[in-house]
């Protein structure tokens, strides 16, 4: 299950939420058509009594066998409609406005979610992603390759900016396919605008459509959150922190970019070997190169990032001055 048990509890609030909202309405309209009907209110109170003799009856307990329950029943339904009508109301009039009225706004049918369950949960993982925006993107039919040089080869490693791209959408996709079956990672690494974020939010959309629970967060606003919950308020940074070890996947974007000391080094590696050791897969993109990476967080990091990562590099110019 992709959600939290935070997660799964605020979902269920908005449920109640919408179920007490339509019970009041419901409550405000009876007192209203029960004002200027009076027998209408004398119509109800008979039929819920007679709906509980017919009950204890049906487990036995008596109090029904001198009249026909269901025939009462039936007549009090046909005088209550015929009521409602010659004063412009209907039967649908008095029962409560549920938001989804497949589940009466409990959020389950039987023991399995609603689809307006699903819907909220849907919104509920694409928000916590800090990816609203997600929605509107096409995933992996987005990535052109287009924006690679394919005549620039790289005089190290002999590969042009497309075989590394085409490389890199490869193994993203492979990533999504794969994706639960172990706690591997991916380490994008290269320049600056050569679309490595993008191929993060590409794997995050396809992943969420799919139901898994992601959060996408920059390395300044990742090491942020932990000093605030580290040193600051536990309170206040406790959902965030419970995200970045909890969720399915995490993306930390743009890692460098932000001030290195010792307590950013020590975090880095608390998160990497953490959702290793619990079989939660991470993506970190970063402008750092392996060896700039490895000085900047220690060869402990590099070495648990180098075993439990597929490393893609990705080349090229600057798309965003393209486009």
């Amino acid at each position: 299950m992709p959600l939290t048990n935070t997660q799964h509890d605020a979902i269920m609030r908005i449920c109640n939420a919408r179920a007490q909202n339509a019970r009041r309405i419901q409550e405000q309209r009876e007192a209203e058509v029960y004002a200027e009907i009076p027998e209408l209110a004398a119509l109800d109170e008979e039929r819920a009594s007679l709906a509980l003799q017919k009950a204890r009856a049906a487990v036995g307990l008596g109090g029904g066998e001198d009249i026909d329950l269901a025939a009462a029943l039936s007549r009090i339904a046909s005088r209550r409609t015929r009521l409602l009508q010659m004063h412009g109301y209907t039967d649908e009039w008095l029962e409560p406005p549920y938001t989804c009225p497949i589940c009466r706004d409990t959020g389950y049918v039987g023991r399995e979610k609603c689809r307006c369950f699903l819907q909220l949960e849907s919104e509920m993982l694409y928000t916590q992603a800090h990816l609203e925006d997600m929605r509107r993107e096409a995933g992996f039919s987005a990535f052109s390759l287009a924006y690679y040089p394919d005549d620039q080869p790289d005089p190290r490693s002999g590969r042009t900016p497309r075989e590394d791209a085409a490389d890199a959408l490869h193994q993203a996709e492979a990533f999504v396919r794969d994706f639960g079956r172990d706690g591997s990672g991916l380490f994008i690494y290269g320049n600056v605008g050569v679309g490595k974020t993008f191929l993060s939010r590409c794997i995050a959309g396809e992943l969420l459509r799919m139901g898994h629970s992601v959060l996408y967060i920059t390395a300044y606003d990742l090491f942020d959150s932990l000093r605030t919950y580290t040193f600051e308020d536990r309170r206040a940074g406790r959902e965030t922190h419970d995200l970045i070890f909890d969720s399915d996947l995490l993306i930390i974007d743009d890692l460098g970019t932000e001030l290195s000391n010792t307590f950013v080094a020590s975090q880095l590696f608390l998160i990497v070997n953490e959702r290793i050791l619990r079989q939660k897969q991470t993506i970190i993109s970063t402008n750092l190169s392996l060896s700039e990476f490895r000085d900047t967080f220690s060869d402990r990091t590099f070495s648990r990032i180098y075993g439990h990562y597929a490393l893609l590099h990705m080349s090229g110019p600057d798309i965003r001055t393209l486009k």
